[in-house]
Protein backbone atom coordinates (compact mmCIF):
# COMPACT_ATOMS: atom_id res chain seq x y z
CA UNK A 1 0.00 0.00 0.00
CA UNK A 2 2.82 2.39 0.89
CA UNK A 3 4.49 1.68 -2.48
CA UNK A 4 1.26 2.50 -4.32
CA UNK A 5 0.70 5.75 -2.42
CA UNK A 6 4.31 6.78 -3.09
CA UNK A 7 3.88 5.90 -6.77
CA UNK A 8 0.66 7.90 -7.10
CA UNK A 9 2.16 10.92 -5.33
CA UNK A 10 5.25 10.69 -7.58
CA UNK A 11 3.05 10.51 -10.69
CA UNK A 12 1.10 13.56 -9.55
CA UNK A 13 4.33 15.45 -8.80
CA UNK A 14 5.67 14.56 -12.26
CA UNK A 15 2.52 15.77 -14.00
CA UNK A 16 2.14 18.98 -11.98
CA UNK A 17 5.83 19.87 -12.32
CA UNK A 18 5.71 19.32 -16.10
CA UNK A 19 2.64 21.55 -16.25
CA UNK A 20 4.74 24.46 -14.94
CA UNK A 21 6.43 24.90 -18.34
CA UNK A 22 4.40 28.05 -19.16
CA UNK A 23 5.04 29.46 -15.68
CA UNK A 24 8.73 29.88 -16.54
CA UNK A 25 8.63 30.17 -20.34
CA UNK A 26 6.10 33.00 -20.70
CA UNK A 27 7.99 35.50 -18.49
CA UNK A 28 11.15 34.76 -20.50
CA UNK A 29 9.23 35.49 -23.72
CA UNK A 30 7.92 38.71 -22.18
CA UNK A 31 11.54 39.72 -21.48
CA UNK A 32 12.33 39.31 -25.18
CA UNK A 33 14.14 35.94 -25.00
CA UNK A 34 13.48 33.83 -28.12
CA UNK A 35 12.17 30.26 -28.10
CA UNK A 36 15.46 28.69 -29.18
CA UNK A 37 17.43 30.56 -26.52
CA UNK A 38 14.89 29.63 -23.83
CA UNK A 39 15.07 25.94 -24.73
CA UNK A 40 18.85 25.99 -25.08
CA UNK A 41 19.17 27.20 -21.48
CA UNK A 42 16.56 24.68 -20.34
CA UNK A 43 18.32 21.70 -21.90
CA UNK A 44 21.85 22.94 -21.15
CA UNK A 45 21.25 23.42 -17.42
CA UNK A 46 19.17 20.25 -17.22
CA UNK A 47 21.92 18.13 -18.80
CA UNK A 48 24.56 19.46 -16.40
CA UNK A 49 22.43 19.19 -13.25
CA UNK A 50 20.88 15.84 -14.17
CA UNK A 51 24.23 14.37 -15.24
CA UNK A 52 25.79 15.33 -11.90
CA UNK A 53 22.76 13.93 -10.06
CA UNK A 54 23.02 10.57 -11.83
CA UNK A 55 26.79 10.36 -11.49
CA UNK A 56 27.28 11.61 -7.92
CA UNK A 57 24.02 10.83 -6.11
CA UNK A 58 22.88 7.70 -7.94
CA UNK A 59 26.39 6.45 -8.71
CA UNK A 60 25.18 5.57 -12.21
CA UNK A 61 27.52 4.86 -15.09
CA UNK A 62 26.69 7.01 -18.12
CA UNK A 63 28.59 4.77 -20.50
CA UNK A 64 26.71 3.67 -23.62
CA UNK A 65 27.57 1.30 -26.46
CA UNK A 66 28.48 2.50 -29.94
CA UNK A 67 25.32 1.02 -31.51
CA UNK A 68 23.16 3.00 -29.08
CA UNK A 69 24.52 6.42 -30.08
CA UNK A 70 22.66 6.91 -33.39
CA UNK A 71 19.20 5.80 -32.11
CA UNK A 72 19.61 8.00 -29.04
CA UNK A 73 20.65 10.92 -31.25
CA UNK A 74 17.50 10.64 -33.39
CA UNK A 75 15.28 10.16 -30.32
CA UNK A 76 16.86 13.30 -28.86
CA UNK A 77 16.10 15.24 -32.05
CA UNK A 78 12.43 14.12 -32.05
CA UNK A 79 12.07 14.92 -28.33
CA UNK A 80 13.71 18.32 -28.75
CA UNK A 81 11.63 19.27 -31.80
CA UNK A 82 8.53 18.36 -29.81
CA UNK A 83 9.62 20.86 -27.14
CA UNK A 84 10.41 23.49 -29.78
CA UNK A 85 7.02 23.28 -31.50
CA UNK A 86 5.15 23.32 -28.16
CA UNK A 87 7.06 26.34 -26.85
CA UNK A 88 6.58 28.09 -30.19
CA UNK A 89 2.83 27.46 -29.87
CA UNK A 90 2.79 29.34 -26.54
CA UNK A 91 3.33 32.50 -28.62
CA UNK A 92 0.10 31.96 -30.60
CA UNK A 93 -2.43 30.31 -28.26
CA UNK A 94 -3.05 30.16 -24.51
CA UNK A 95 -0.57 27.84 -22.78
CA UNK A 96 -3.33 25.91 -20.99
CA UNK A 97 -5.10 25.10 -24.24
CA UNK A 98 -1.78 24.21 -25.90
CA UNK A 99 -0.92 21.74 -23.12
CA UNK A 100 -4.40 20.22 -23.31
CA UNK A 101 -4.14 19.60 -27.07
CA UNK A 102 -0.62 18.21 -26.57
CA UNK A 103 -2.09 15.57 -24.25
CA UNK A 104 -3.54 13.71 -27.27
CA UNK A 105 -0.15 12.03 -27.79
CA UNK A 106 -1.22 8.66 -26.21
CA UNK A 107 -3.94 8.40 -28.86
CA UNK A 108 -1.43 9.18 -31.61
CA UNK A 109 0.87 6.46 -30.20
CA UNK A 110 -2.01 3.97 -30.43
CA UNK A 111 -2.83 4.99 -34.01
CA UNK A 112 0.84 4.80 -35.11
CA UNK A 113 1.19 1.36 -33.52
CA UNK A 114 -1.98 0.28 -35.34
CA UNK A 115 -0.88 1.56 -38.76
CA UNK A 116 2.80 0.58 -38.74
CA UNK A 117 2.99 -2.25 -36.19
CA UNK A 118 -0.36 -3.93 -36.93
CA UNK A 119 -1.83 -3.41 -33.47
CA UNK A 120 -5.62 -3.57 -33.55
CA UNK A 121 -7.46 -0.23 -33.66
CA UNK A 122 -10.58 -0.93 -31.61
CA UNK A 123 -13.93 0.84 -31.30
CA UNK A 124 -12.60 2.41 -28.11
CA UNK A 125 -9.82 4.08 -30.09
CA UNK A 126 -12.32 5.40 -32.64
CA UNK A 127 -14.55 6.72 -29.83
CA UNK A 128 -11.52 8.34 -28.23
CA UNK A 129 -10.53 10.03 -31.49
CA UNK A 130 -14.09 11.33 -31.88
CA UNK A 131 -14.12 12.77 -28.33
CA UNK A 132 -10.73 14.42 -28.79
CA UNK A 133 -11.65 15.84 -32.21
CA UNK A 134 -14.85 17.31 -30.78
CA UNK A 135 -12.93 18.69 -27.80
CA UNK A 136 -10.30 20.35 -29.99
CA UNK A 137 -13.09 21.84 -32.14
CA UNK A 138 -14.58 23.41 -29.02
CA UNK A 139 -11.17 24.69 -27.95
CA UNK A 140 -10.55 26.05 -31.44
CA UNK A 141 -13.62 28.26 -31.07
CA UNK A 142 -12.54 30.16 -27.97
CA UNK A 143 -13.91 33.21 -26.23
CA UNK A 144 -16.65 35.23 -28.00
CA UNK A 145 -16.66 32.48 -30.68
CA UNK A 146 -13.30 33.76 -31.97
CA UNK A 147 -11.11 31.03 -33.44
CA UNK A 148 -7.66 30.22 -32.13
CA UNK A 149 -4.58 30.79 -34.21
CA UNK A 150 -4.49 27.94 -36.73
CA UNK A 151 -0.70 28.24 -36.79
CA UNK A 152 -0.58 27.68 -33.02
CA UNK A 153 -2.92 24.67 -33.15
CA UNK A 154 -0.87 23.07 -35.95
CA UNK A 155 2.32 23.59 -33.93
CA UNK A 156 0.81 21.80 -30.90
CA UNK A 157 -0.49 18.94 -33.04
CA UNK A 158 2.97 18.62 -34.59
CA UNK A 159 4.49 18.63 -31.08
CA UNK A 160 2.13 15.81 -30.02
CA UNK A 161 2.99 13.81 -33.15
CA UNK A 162 6.74 14.22 -32.62
CA UNK A 163 6.41 13.15 -28.98
CA UNK A 164 4.30 10.15 -30.02
CA UNK A 165 6.99 9.14 -32.54
CA UNK A 166 9.58 9.50 -29.77
CA UNK A 167 7.60 7.14 -27.51
CA UNK A 168 7.10 4.63 -30.32
CA UNK A 169 10.86 4.75 -30.95
CA UNK A 170 11.68 4.15 -27.29
CA UNK A 171 9.29 1.18 -27.24
CA UNK A 172 10.38 -0.43 -30.49
CA UNK A 173 14.08 0.31 -31.14
CA UNK A 174 15.80 -2.80 -29.79
CA UNK A 175 19.14 -1.14 -29.11
CA UNK A 176 17.70 1.39 -26.64
CA UNK A 177 14.55 -0.07 -25.09
CA UNK A 178 16.63 -1.96 -22.50
CA UNK A 179 18.33 1.23 -21.28
CA UNK A 180 17.72 2.56 -17.78
CA UNK A 181 15.06 5.30 -18.02
CA UNK A 182 17.19 7.94 -16.31
CA UNK A 183 20.19 7.27 -18.55
CA UNK A 184 17.97 7.36 -21.65
CA UNK A 185 16.48 10.71 -20.54
CA UNK A 186 19.96 12.15 -19.97
CA UNK A 187 21.18 11.29 -23.47
CA UNK A 188 17.92 12.36 -25.10
CA UNK A 189 18.34 15.82 -23.54
CA UNK A 190 22.05 15.88 -24.38
CA UNK A 191 21.50 15.07 -28.06
CA UNK A 192 18.40 17.29 -28.10
CA UNK A 193 20.68 20.26 -27.41
CA UNK A 194 21.99 19.98 -30.98
CA UNK A 195 18.67 21.33 -32.32
CA UNK A 196 19.16 24.65 -30.50
CA UNK A 197 22.89 24.81 -31.11
CA UNK A 198 22.21 24.56 -34.86
CA UNK A 199 19.20 26.92 -34.79
CA UNK A 200 21.27 29.48 -32.91
CA UNK A 201 24.10 29.12 -35.45
CA UNK A 202 26.37 27.40 -32.94
CA UNK A 203 25.29 29.77 -30.15
CA UNK A 204 26.35 32.94 -31.97
CA UNK A 205 22.69 34.05 -31.82
CA UNK A 206 22.16 32.93 -28.20
CA UNK A 207 20.51 35.74 -26.23
CA UNK A 208 22.20 36.54 -22.90
CA UNK A 209 20.35 36.50 -19.59
CA UNK A 210 21.13 39.97 -18.26
CA UNK A 211 18.93 39.94 -15.14
CA UNK A 212 18.99 37.69 -12.04
CA UNK A 213 15.25 37.04 -12.46
CA UNK A 214 15.82 35.59 -15.94
CA UNK A 215 18.41 33.20 -14.51
CA UNK A 216 15.83 32.19 -11.91
CA UNK A 217 13.24 31.44 -14.61
CA UNK A 218 15.67 29.36 -16.70
CA UNK A 219 16.83 27.46 -13.59
CA UNK A 220 13.21 26.76 -12.72
CA UNK A 221 12.57 25.55 -16.26
CA UNK A 222 15.50 23.13 -16.04
CA UNK A 223 14.54 21.85 -12.58
CA UNK A 224 10.76 21.61 -12.22
CA UNK A 225 9.29 20.60 -15.62
CA UNK A 226 12.47 18.79 -16.66
CA UNK A 227 14.58 17.08 -13.98
CA UNK A 228 11.99 16.73 -11.19
CA UNK A 229 9.36 15.63 -13.70
CA UNK A 230 11.67 12.98 -15.19
CA UNK A 231 12.75 11.62 -11.80
CA UNK A 232 9.21 11.55 -10.41
CA UNK A 233 7.70 9.81 -13.46
CA UNK A 234 10.46 7.18 -13.37
CA UNK A 235 9.63 6.42 -9.71
CA UNK A 236 5.88 6.39 -10.44
CA UNK A 237 6.18 3.95 -13.35
CA UNK A 238 8.29 1.58 -11.23
CA UNK A 239 5.83 1.61 -8.31
CA UNK A 240 2.37 1.78 -9.93
CA UNK A 241 2.98 1.04 -13.62
CA UNK A 242 2.87 3.12 -16.78
CA UNK A 243 -0.94 3.13 -17.08
CA UNK A 244 -1.62 4.74 -13.70
CA UNK A 245 1.27 7.14 -14.26
CA UNK A 246 -0.18 8.08 -17.66
CA UNK A 247 -3.65 8.73 -16.19
CA UNK A 248 -2.08 10.95 -13.53
CA UNK A 249 -0.51 12.80 -16.47
CA UNK A 250 -3.89 14.47 -17.00
CA UNK A 251 -2.78 16.83 -14.24
CA UNK A 252 -0.23 18.31 -16.70
CA UNK A 253 -2.68 20.36 -18.79
CA UNK A 254 -4.79 21.16 -15.72
CA UNK A 255 -1.72 22.65 -14.01
CA UNK A 256 -0.90 24.71 -17.11
CA UNK A 257 -4.50 25.94 -17.25
CA UNK A 258 -4.44 26.80 -13.53
CA UNK A 259 -1.31 28.96 -13.86
CA UNK A 260 -2.50 30.40 -17.17
CA UNK A 261 -5.76 31.64 -15.64
CA UNK A 262 -4.35 32.65 -12.25
CA UNK A 263 -1.11 34.37 -13.30
CA UNK A 264 -1.35 35.15 -17.02
CA UNK A 265 -5.11 35.96 -17.03
CA UNK A 266 -5.95 33.52 -19.80
CA UNK A 267 -9.65 33.17 -20.61
CA UNK A 268 -11.61 30.17 -19.26
CA UNK A 269 -15.13 29.95 -20.67
CA UNK A 270 -17.70 27.11 -20.26
CA UNK A 271 -17.00 26.08 -23.86
CA UNK A 272 -13.25 25.82 -23.20
CA UNK A 273 -13.88 23.86 -19.98
CA UNK A 274 -16.14 21.40 -21.84
CA UNK A 275 -13.58 21.06 -24.64
CA UNK A 276 -10.82 20.30 -22.09
CA UNK A 277 -13.04 17.66 -20.42
CA UNK A 278 -13.71 15.98 -23.78
CA UNK A 279 -10.01 15.87 -24.72
CA UNK A 280 -8.98 14.45 -21.33
CA UNK A 281 -11.86 11.92 -21.42
CA UNK A 282 -10.77 10.67 -24.83
CA UNK A 283 -7.15 10.25 -23.71
CA UNK A 284 -8.03 8.53 -20.41
CA UNK A 285 -10.36 6.19 -22.35
CA UNK A 286 -7.37 5.04 -24.41
CA UNK A 287 -5.14 4.60 -21.36
CA UNK A 288 -7.83 2.69 -19.43
CA UNK A 289 -8.41 0.42 -22.44
CA UNK A 290 -4.74 -0.52 -22.49
CA UNK A 291 -4.86 -1.30 -18.76
CA UNK A 292 -7.88 -3.57 -19.25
Amino acid sequence: MKRRVTGIISGAVAAVSYGTNPLFALPLYAAGIGTNSVLFYRYFFAVIIYGLWLKIHKKMSLKIHRQEILPLFFLGIFFSLSSLTLFDAFRYIDAGIACTILFIYPVLVTVIMGIFFKEKISKTVITSIFLISAGITLLYHGKDDATLSLHGVILVLLSALLYALYIVGVKNIKTVRHLNGSKLSFYVMLFGLFVYIVNLKFCTLLQPLDKPLLWLYTSGLALLPTIISIEAITISIKLVGSTTAAILGSLEPLTAIFFGVLIFHEELTPRIIFGIIMVLSGVILIIARKNK
